[in-house]
């Protein structure tokens, strides 16, 4: 008769992938051109897909920003950004420091991040309680998490010790930048078809 184990399970020992070796399995062909995948804390974490009304947003949000301050930040729209070694995430957009390479040298790391906005229409929960909690261990110092479902815009500000400690919900009225308060946003027509 075999014996039943009552025992909790062990977890077992994982190897963290590197940025570079996330890269490297890239150039490898490891990763298709369909595949939407970035690395997460040592783990390459699956995307969620794009819908029309999320890529409506997620263009409707650079555009209006950069036309505001074009020539005084960098807008980088679903591209990498090198928080560390073991965390590359690719945001729906990030508002850069400027810099006359535009970045074609090394891939922006978070001191270079003024802000990042995460779209989300069926990632609500993993945007909040992975990516939020990531952008503040790094000190990434906003967070826009764009709630599709819920139709308001959180506002993360002010990390300190791996947590933001200033969080606020808009339904409507102005969004502005910290670093750039005079370049403005309307909340309720982010949600406008």
């Amino acid at each position: 008769m075999a014996a039943v184990m009552n025992n909790p399970p062990v977890p077992a020992p994982h190897y963290k992938l590197t940025v570079d070796d996330y890269y490297r399995m890239g150039e490898a062909g490891i990763f298709g051109l369909e595949d939407r995948v970035e690395l997460i804390e040592g783990e390459v974490i699956e995307m969620s897909p794009i819908g029309c009304f999320h890529a409506g947003v997620g263009s409707e949000i650079p555009a209006r920003l950069m036309n505001q301050l074009l020539g005084r930040a960098i807008g980088w729209v679903q591209y990498p950004i090198r928080l560390s070694r073991y965390s590359a995430p690719q945001p729906d957009f990030a508002l850069l420091r400027f810099r006359a390479d535009f970045y074609k040298t090394a891939l922006p790391t978070a001191a270079d991040v003024l802000l990042v906005v995460e779209i989300a229409d069926t990632s609500v929960r993993t945007d909040r309680e992975i990516k939020a909690p990531l952008y503040a261990r790094h000190a990434i110092p906003e967070y826009w998490l764009v709630d599709i479902p819920a139709r308001c815009v959180e506002v993360y500000a002010q990390p300190e010790d791996g947590v933001y400690r200033q969080i606020q919900k808009l339904t409507a009225g102005r969004l502005t930048p910290i670093a750039f308060p005079e370049a403005a946003l309307d909340v309720a027509g982010l949600f406008q078809a």
